[in-house]
């Protein structure tokens, strides 16, 4: 088993950033883990490190691998270990969410970990693209990100709800016309490098709407705050996790009915060949069960 204990080693070192640290985790003398590495170079027949600088960083081979040997790794830990009965869970897995989708995640995660005392979950906070390539690398197991029509190979996605785009005033703004309004006023604009702010911008465009742009931000809840604060107007999805009736100091108006209902779509993306799929399914459907309540 020298070769997994080798494979372990690389993966710490990728983590790690520096051999020395890596051979910290893995109790071993700086020179074992330089040695490990180049057995490991000379078994796989191509250099897998950057070793101009100090930091010890993959190359174009190394991270090709990384992923492949982190799937290695975790099927061989779960075949070592004997089949938990139906229902029961157990092992290691990362989870990764958007900000607005998080706050339930994490409390669903909390009860699996409660129910399930040998399954240990990392949760892993993100933009939606960030989160999905690291889903298609091998880095996390499944993310909950906004849905795109353009997804990574080997991978699925699976719809959980809805968020409904809206535009959003504050009380000193009269107008019911999505047009004046959206003219009218400074314009507080979503990220536009993100899925969200492009749609957005697309729903401009068909409006034939050249909003006055004051400031673009990636953070729904901040937008939201300056509405509130008579800064400007937005265009923003309806967050599923915040309760509209409650909210103060807006106003929520419909776009053109000619643009029919655009939404953004919330869902779960996982590998489809991960070895936590019976878990990450389960996360889904207690989350999917929490959005229809």
């Amino acid at each position: 088993m020298s070769s997994l204990r080798f494979l372990r080693t690389f993966v710490a070192i990728a983590r790690l950033g520096s051999f020395s640290e890596a051979a910290e985790h893995v109790g071993l003398t700086q020179a074992a883990v330089s040695l490990q590495m180049r057995t490991l170079e000379k078994e796989f027949g191509r250099e897998l490190f950057d070793r101009s600088g100090r930091l010890a960083l993959l190359n174009q081979a190394g991270r090709e691998l990384l992923p492949e040997v982190n799937r290695l790794l975790e099927l061989y830990d779960r075949i070592r270990l004997p089949k938990p009965p139906t229902g029961h869970f157990m092992g290691e897995l990362a989870i990764g969410s958007i900000v607005s989708s998080m706050s339930i995640l994490a409390k669903i995660v909390s009860q699996f970990k409660n129910e399930h005392k040998e399954l240990g979950i990392r949760l892993v906070s993100g933009k939606s693209s960030e989160l999905t390539q690291k889903v298609e690398r091998g880095d996390i197991d499944a993310a909950f990100v906004v849905g795109t029509v353009k997804r990574p190979a080997g991978t699925t996605w699976s719809l959980l709800y809805r968020e409904p785009l809206r535009i959003i005033a504050p009380p000193s703004v009269r107008s019911d016309d999505p047009r004046e309004i959206l003219t009218q006023h400074p314009f507080l604009r979503f990220d536009r490098s993100q899925h969200t702010g492009r749609q957005i911008d697309r729903v401009l465009q068909k409006m034939g709407i050249v909003p006055d742009d004051f400031l673009e931000l990636n953070a729904i809840e901040q937008l939201l705050s300056l509405v509130q604060q008579d800064v400007g107007v937005t265009v923003l999805p309806l967050l599923h996790t915040l309760d509209w009736e409650t909210v103060s100091g807006l106003r929520i108006l419909p776009l053109p009915a000619e643009l029919g209902s655009p939404s953004r779509d919330i869902g779960m993306i996982v590998r489809r060949d991960s070895m936590q799929l019976d878990i990450t399914q389960a996360i889904y459907d207690r989350y999917a069960s929490l959005s229809v309540s």
